[in-house]
């Protein structure tokens, strides 16, 4: 078959994607490629999907256009994505990347086409990790809306990965697990101070004052989250015993917390400033405390902390993945003595799945609740990350340290956390 304009859409796609990929290809031209009947379809819908993936090779390009509508999945996107390769447009050979531009010319369409609305590009102006930017990139993210949250997330509103205590448990014991273990580790007991920075919705907060006793303090960069977790902590009537503040970390005024824990806030804060994050942390601890930091990492130091092109873009603007050594590294710097880690990638994994059931489960009034192109965002980034721990290619590690008292530790001679098991 001849090139160019003579090579069918379809096969345009299906040639850059590879051969041997597993997806039927449709056009809007009517042209179709690969296996018919195969379990996943890729409609091309109109031309700006070639733009998008002129221009943006790779993951960004095929995110635009499916976030826009001009490509589509029918069928499963984390079995789509499982069977898509890795694709750079440098990978694609030179005779179908001229067939595909080729097509583009005969559209008049050419690049840059402007990226979908739910794009978020961060002011130049404004430096990276400063107060005000992190402020605008967790609101781009966490600000969406609470209902939409509650459908994705379910009753616990835990926006983190969750602890299965067991294959067949679901996502809200799972969730329980993970809160009850976080306290465990760090030794809640009645009449304990606890802050917990990046609270989200409350979840720790809300768990550390009904079934420990203590006073809890939570803070979080999203104005919509504190709304929510505040009226929860009233409707649940632990106001006297927790509440959630909208703020900065930085600005947290109070010290000498028994305990901190940090679930899911260091993937926000940049590589450069762990230290004077682990610092400041410390300085918030008693003597004898202890600080578990829960969070995303990346396997090893052989590539830059910043994410993908898609996550920066869509999803967590400005996010940066360290590795488990170097926090360990920066934890010990701080003045910590780390006493227990574990990653619990396989169990991101599960969450994960239990979040894109949830959102298929309510598509329809997530679309009208959000959009569909944010509720696309939102498909397309939970199948991947799902895939991104079931590959290794990132890992939740949790890190357990304590502020010294002298020499003394006042860590049992063997863990004592194991969680008990939800009702």
């Amino acid at each position: 078959m001849g090139l160019g304009l003579k090579m069918p859409l379809a096969e345009v796609f299906a040639q850059v994607m590879g051969p041997d990929t597993p997806v039927e290809f449709t056009a809007f031209d009517g042209s179709k490629a690969g296996p018919p009947g195969a379990k996943v379809r890729l409609d091309v819908r109109s031309p700006i999907a070639l733009s998008y993936l002129a221009s943006a090779p790779g993951e960004l390009g095929l995110a635009r256009a499916y976030v826009s509508g001009a490509l589509d999945v029918v069928g499963d996107m984390y079995t789509a994505l499982a069977a898509l390769p890795e694709l750079t447009l440098n990978a694609v050979p030179s005779d179908v990347r001229r067939a595909g531009l080729l097509r583009l010319a005969a559209a008049r369409l050419w690049w840059p086409v402007p990226p979908p609305p739910q794009e978020h590009r961060q002011s130049r102006f404004l430096a990276r990790h400063s107060k005000v930017r992190d402020s605008e990139a967790i609101s781009h993210h966490y600000d969406v809306s609470n209902t939409f949250y509650e459908w994705v997330l379910g009753p616990s509103m835990a926006y983190t990965c969750a602890v299965y205590p067991t294959e067949d448990a679901t996502l809200e014991q799972a969730q329980y697990t993970k809160h009850d273990l976080i306290a465990r580790k760090i030794g809640l007991r009645p009449g304990m101070r606890l802050l917990d920075v990046g609270c989200g919705w409350g979840g720790m907060v809300m768990h550390a004052a009904r079934y420990y006793g203590v006073k809890a303090l939570g803070v979080t960069l999203s104005k919509r989250q504190a709304e929510w977790a505040q009226q929860a902590i009233i409707d649940r009537g632990l106001s006297d015993a927790a509440e959630v503040r909208y703020m900065d970390y930085r600005d947290v005024p109070e010290t000498g917390f028994d305990a901190i824990s940090s679930i899911g806030l260091t993937e926000h804060i940049g590589e450069k400033n762990v230290p004077s994050y682990f610092n400041f942390l410390y300085g918030k601890l008693k003597p004898a405390g202890r600080i578990l930091n829960h969070c995303i990492t990346r396997p090893d130091n052989k590539f830059s902390a910043r994410t993908g092109k898609f996550t920066d873009r869509y999803v967590f603007p400005d996010g940066e993945l360290e590795s488990p050594g170097k926090l360990v590294s920066f934890m010990h710097d701080a003045g910590f003595e780390v006493r227990h880690e574990e990653n619990l990638r396989e169990h991101y994994a599960k969450t994960l799945a239990a979040w894109c059931d949830n959102l298929e489960e309510h598509w329809d009034k997530a679309v009208g609740e959000v959009g569909k192109g944010t509720a696309r965002v939102w498909r397309l980034y939970m199948a991947a990350s799902r895939l991104g721990f079931e590959r290794n290619f990132i890992q939740l590690h949790q890190v357990l340290g304590v502020k010294p008292d002298g020499v003394r530790s006042g860590m049992p001679l063997r863990p004592d956390w194991e969680p008990v098991s939800p009702a």
